[in-house]
């Protein structure tokens, strides 16, 4: 009886790998010799294969093939709409294996990791301070360069923090999201809520250093820290 298993007869002669068809050989091959062949008639880039350059071209013409069943949105690549579906479908295939909390990109995770080895990769040219996360850098160079790029709409104030806007825009809109579960008293920022909790818990953990009180508020200690300052000076 014939045996109808394909014969893999074309065998790289770098790495031993074995291919059925002599074209896929020598795309292979392509990995080894760093040889990249199809070349982008607009930017020059160079690829080793002729439909990454295809996917490339997508670039400049800003054709979007793909497109999403549920809210209609398209992609350049099918890469990219796999990754949106999780969007609706709610699917994390990424777990952490130190807490199992779930991603659903890759490159979720790998910036997740970081939180439990301590790895700050991103690091300030000007103060030397390190992140974990890119975004978190170039935020922080805003410190630096005096970048205040998001604007409000209603009084023209400017921020270098999209969420610092988003909480601004509350001033305008009224809008105070957080609510104490004690007596319901409603608030613009977490922080705000925060404080406010401590009159019901009656939690003081900003403590002086000279006589031991304790204080629910940070400025509350600062200001309290000034009676001894002008102690000593007297």
């Amino acid at each position: 009886m014939e045996n109808h298993k394909e014969h893999k007869s074309y065998e790289c002669s770098e790495c031993l790998k074995c291919f059925s068809e002599k074209s896929n050989l020598e795309k292979h091959v392509r990995v080894h010799t760093g040889d990249k062949p199809y070349q982008c008639s607009e930017c020059l880039k160079c690829f080793s294969e002729k439909s990454n350059l295809v996917t490339h071209m997508r670039v400049h013409t800003g054709d979007k093939p793909y497109q999403c069943s549920e809210c209609l949105k398209c992609f350049s690549v099918k890469s990219s709409l796999v990754k949106h579906m999780r969007v609706h479908t709610g699917d994390k295939p990424y777990q952490c294996s130190e807490c199992l909390n779930c991603f659903s990109v890759k490159s979720s995770l790998v910036t997740h990791m970081r939180v439990h080895t301590g790895e700050k990769p991103y690091q300030c040219s000007e103060c030397l301070k390190c992140f974990n996360q890119k975004s978190s850098l170039v935020t922080h160079m805003r410190v630096h360069t005096g970048d205040k790029p998001y604007q409000c709409s209603e009084c023209l104030k400017c921020f270098n923090q999209k969420s610092s806007l988003v909480t601004h825009m509350r001033v305008h809109t009224g809008d105070k999201p957080y609510q104490c579960s004690e007596c319901l008293k409603c608030f613009s920022v977490k922080s705000s809520l925060v404080k406010h909790v401590r009159v019901h818990t009656g939690d003081k953990p900003y403590q002086c250093s000279e006589c031991l009180k304790c204080f629910n508020q940070k400025s509350h200690l600062v200001k309290h820290t000034q009676v001894h300052s002008r102690d000593k000076t007297c």
